[in-house]
């Protein structure tokens, strides 16, 4: 179904954000000394933009934009690369932040598959057995009718042709 699919593909997506994360986090593995040189307080989110979107047929949110805020700090007092951390940084944070989306879409569409095979399980093993034995009474019904008909009209043709035979003997 269209909802496993999207399961799928939203599990798919989180694997690809894992390996990117730590593919770079890996990339600077050499650096991590200078790391504790860097003021984590110079970058924070300012701003997420989100959207809605329907996605076989649950409202899922979509991460459009993530706007840093970067406290002012003096590049003469720093070091040179402070600039390229902070920049690093946010493509760190973005990419988590993608991540958690992620997470949050995942849950809501497993979420609505769970609640749909529930309602499909409710379908085929409750109510359209339900119905089907309520088609077959009202089967029978109409089968009764149409017998208890036809047995009052062979009663009533009998009763006429006695009535005839009693009307043509008086002749």
């Amino acid at each position: 179904s269209a909802l496993r699919v999207e399961v799928k593909r939203s599990k798919e997506e989180i694997a690809l954000l894992d390996k990117e994360l730590e593919d770079k986090i890996k990339s600077y593995d050499k650096m991590v000394s200078m790391w504790t040189e860097f003021d984590p307080t110079l970058l924070r989110v300012k701003e997420v933009h989100l959207s809605k979107r329907k996605i076989a047929g649950v409202l899922l949110p979509m991460l459009d934009k993530v706007d840093f805020e970067i406290r002012p700090f003096s590049l003469f007092n720093r070091p040179k690369w402070f600039l390229d951390g902070v920049k690093t940084l946010e493509g760190l944070a973005e990419i988590g932040i993608r991540r958690d989306f992620q997470e949050i879409r995942l849950s809501r569409l497993e979420y609505a598959r769970k609640k749909t095979t529930q309602k499909v399980n409710l379908f085929e093993k409750v109510q359209i057995p339900g119905y089907q034995e309520a088609i077959l009474k009202i089967k029978r019904y109409l089968e009764d009718e149409e017998n208890l008909s036809k047995s009052s009209q062979k009663i009533m043709r009998a009763h006429q042709e006695q009535r005839r035979e009693q009307e043509g003997s008086v002749w």
